[in-house]
């Protein structure tokens, strides 16, 4: 029986954290969806398709290898997406004990509704510092994020 994760997140934009999480997760299981899901408590910066969009070129870029899939969720419980392909694991990446406060009570409700695990990976240290909102903010202030993000989402973040 193949060991299904789900890779979840906003991916508001996708960086080199996310990607290291992503190529890490590929090498442990079998298959890996990478889910952007709408997280109610934060304006979008990028719509849900440019974010899938830009996944799969960073993906494609980095050329990680494995059975992944990118998809959207905007409705429902997490754990209900888990249960449609089959997963019983979930991976987050935690920069900081500020993520895993963050993270564990959604974890052990996971968990609880549905026995969908959580595997937290810790970040490369270099990306340890890097998260979404800061991207956003340089890009909005015309700032280079090109240390930060893939180059498909660099370029798009230039255009845009």
């Amino acid at each position: 029986m193949p060991r299904i994760a789900v890779v979840p997140g906003s991916y508001d934009p996708v960086t080199l954290g996310h990607l290291d999480v992503i190529s890490r997760a590929a090498r442990i299981f079998d298959e890996v969806h990478v889910l952007v899901v709408h997280n109610p408590d934060k304006d979008a910066f990028l719509p849900a398709p440019d974010r899938q969009l830009l996944i799969e070129r960073s993906l494609q870029e980095a050329r990680v290898e494995g059975d992944i899939t990118v998809a959207t969720w905007s409705m429902g419980l997490l754990v209900d997406y888990c249960q449609q392909v089959g997963a019983e694991v979930l991976v987050k990446g935690i920069r900081s004990q500020i993520d895993l406060a963050y993270e564990t009570p959604m974890s052990i409700v996971n968990r609880d509704l549905a026995g969908v695990d959580t595997v937290f990976l810790l970040p490369n240290p270099e990306n340890a510092h890097v998260s979404s909102s800061l991207v956003r903010q340089v890009a909005e202030l015309g700032g280079d994020v090109s240390p930060y993000v893939p180059r498909a989402v660099a370029t798009f973040l230039q255009r845009a």
